[in-house]
């Protein structure tokens, strides 16, 4: 049996951030429940990150660890911060975001809310995210809670958009983000493992995070990035191999996967990246996606190539 300090560790990976990290510092501060710690794993910041944690470390009314490391990469920084953790939840902050002032208090409750006998087929409690300005982010679950597993709530019911929310650190040590892989890993990857697992999700309608959206934040850059095209293959892949039993769900997500699937594959060949091992096109089926949708995913190459 683990024990916890703390309900929450929240952890937030950053890199030359300190202009947006005092937004994240600011909305813990106001957390209307304080039963939680912030670990700030820097990516090799070389700005005046480390001198404001400092001080904020001596005016916090919650435990501030700082972790500095050599730039690797945010899935290194994530994977770092988890085994640093002292608490039964994970939140992942972004060092430009910040929570709604209950939303620490509103996760604990729908967590506490699961009878204690039930928890361990779960796996995160997941609400919403809204701009500034109150609109929320995407799509809102089908009820207000919700149990269904990630990959049911991606393809079977469709539901679209930025979600946020903890996820239990024992789960998230038994699948960290793969640091052999050089670069971008969507986030996606990890989350569809642990569903693959048989873990569940209670989905909440609720507010959780306040999403600022930024030109040079990562999500931005790495939507269609050609220098992101190993991360965006490696979703591809994942999709039409690993997911394929959710086909039957959406047909057209699946056949534009292959697409991608072909389209960043040629970009990795032209940039003599090698393909990364135990990750092929297995199965029947995802075979004859990708070669029905070839065509499409090399004129996406070529237009890609031409826009360069």
């Amino acid at each position: 049996m683990l024990t916890w300090r703390h309900l929450f560790t929240v952890i937030t990976p950053t890199y030359n951030r300190a202009h947006t990290l005092e937004r994240a510092y600011l909305s813990l501060r106001d957390q209307s429940f304080q039963d939680f710690e912030w670990v700030i794993v820097d990516d090799g910041s070389t700005d005046n990150t480390r001198a404001m944690v400092m001080g904020w470390q001596q005016e916090a009314s919650f435990p501030i660890h700082y972790v500095w490391q050599k730039n690797q990469h945010k899935k290194t920084a994530f994977n770092r911060g988890v085994k640093k953790a002292n608490g039964e939840l994970v939140v992942v902050l972004d060092s430009d975001d910040s929570l709604d002032t209950n939303a620490l208090y509103a996760m604990a409750s729908a967590w506490r809310e699961i009878p204690e006998k039930d928890r361990s087929r779960f796996v995160a409690i997941t609400g919403l995210c809204a701009r500034p300005d109150g609109h929320v982010v995407g799509d809102m679950f089908p009820r207000d809670i919700f149990d269904a597993t990630a990959l049911d709530m991606t393809f079977k019911y469709h539901i679209k958009g930025e979600k946020f929310g903890c996820l239990r650190t024992d789960v998230l040590l038994q699948f960290p983000f793969p640091e052999e892989i050089a670069g971008f890993v969507p986030e996606s990857l990890v989350w569809r493992a642990i569903a693959r697992a048989g873990y569940l999700t209670r989905f909440v309608n609720q507010v959780f995070r306040v999403y600022h959206d930024s030109a040079d934040s990562l999500s931005s850059q790495s939507r269609e990035s050609q220098q992101h095209a190993l991360g965006l293959w490696l979703l591809a892949q994942d999709t039409i191999v690993e997911c394929l039993p959710w086909f039957r769900y959406q047909p057209h997500t699946f056949l534009m996967a292959a697409a991608r699937y072909t389209r960043f594959s040629l970009h990795l060949r032209h940039s003599n990246q090698p393909f990364p091992r135990g990750h092929t096109l297995r199965g029947i089926g995802a075979r004859a996606l990708v070669g029905v949708m070839w065509p499409i995913g090399a004129l996406l190459y070529m237009r890609d190539r031409t826009r360069t």
